[in-house]
């Protein structure tokens, strides 16, 4: 390439640059454009009100990157220098030569939210593949869950959430009927109250229940979640009676450190896990926030079976 050529195809790669970074920026700080730019259909889940979990770790979209030449084709440090210079004399002569360029281009703003839209969305996923290795051990083995379907299941299906979570009651036909279907799937449950004092009440109940009576777990979870009353702390216990539970020991149970362990662990794991709604599931270095359905519950475990990723 002609040294004329190659200084042609090098201001036209900084300028576009330039320009992808005023769009970055624009978008990135312009909060009135991105609900419109991108709306998405709400995820079935009640969310998870601000300040009750640790800030997950920053997962902002990265800012584009430069336009390189192949190096056979580099310029030296100083002709590089002297084109910056020049480009950059040249916008600050002109103004409103990015501004036009926008104006008659405005794809160009849409393309950008576009693509800030993915790298977030791909940046979160990489934040939340690395906050569930960090978290498998207690995510799938914690001593301080309750564990349903097969124990030594080959697919493991984790579920934080709440008693008065409403998706998380729609849900529960669909967990029940992947239990019922999959033999050799394994459904972990973590105690998540998210929703207030009744929650929190319910939520040491079922901990209590884990410790005292793990084999009627199933039974009061299933007597709890299904009801169309608001859950309690004395909703959970006249469950708990129902089932069969020592209601005595249960209350003992109570007073124990491992019922605020027990939910400080989840609370700890959801705020790494950035999620923001109940229910939220994690199935292998996926997680899925919201009432997604059975269909879509049922297909990741396929493709776990198949080639131990949650989409083959």
């Amino acid at each position: 390439m002609s040294l004329s050529s190659r200084f042609t195809a090098t201001i036209a790669a900084t300028v576009a640059v330039a320009i992808g970074g005023v769009v970055y920026a624009f978008t990135t700080h312009d909060t009135a454009l991105a609900p419109a730019a991108l709306a998405q259909v709400a995820p079935a889940a009640d969310p998870i009100p601000a300040n009750i979990l640790p800030a997950p770790a920053a997962t902002a979209a990265p800012a584009p990157a430069p336009v390189l030449l192949p190096v056979g084709d580099a310029f030296t440090a100083e002709e590089q220098a002297a084109i910056n210079a020049m480009i950059a004399n040249y916008l600050a002569a002109n103004p409103v030569f990015i501004r036009d360029y926008l104006v008659n281009n405005p794809e160009v703003i849409q393309d950008a939210v576009t693509e800030l839209e993915r790298r977030r969305i791909d940046a979160e996923a990489a934040q939340q593949a690395q906050a569930i290795a960090q978290y498998r051990e207690e995510l799938l083995f914690s001593p301080r869950q309750a564990v349903l379907g097969n124990p030594n299941g080959d697919v493991t299906l984790v579920e934080f959430f709440d008693y008065n979570c409403t998706y998380c009651k729609r849900a529960l036909d669909d967990m029940n009927r992947l239990v019922a279907e999959d033999p050799n799937l394994r459904i972990v449950l973590k105690e998540f109250p998210v929703l207030g004092t009744g929650s929190t009440e319910a939520a040491q109940v079922a901990a209590a229940v884990i410790m005292v009576a793990p084999d009627k777990y199933d039974a009061f979870h299933q007597l709890l979640l299904g009801s169309a009353a608001p859950a309690t702390g004395e909703l959970a216990l006249d469950a708990a009676a129902q089932v069969g539970i020592d209601i005595v020991a249960l209350t003992t149970a109570l007073q124990s450190n491992e019922i605020i362990a027990t939910i400080e662990e989840a609370y700890v794991m959801a705020g790494a896990l950035g999620l923001t709604g109940t229910p939220s599931y994690v199935i292998g270095d996926e997680v899925v926030v919201g009432a997604v359905g059975y269909d879509a519950l049922r297909a990741r475990v396929v493709a776990m079976r198949q080639c131990g990723q949650t989409v083959c």
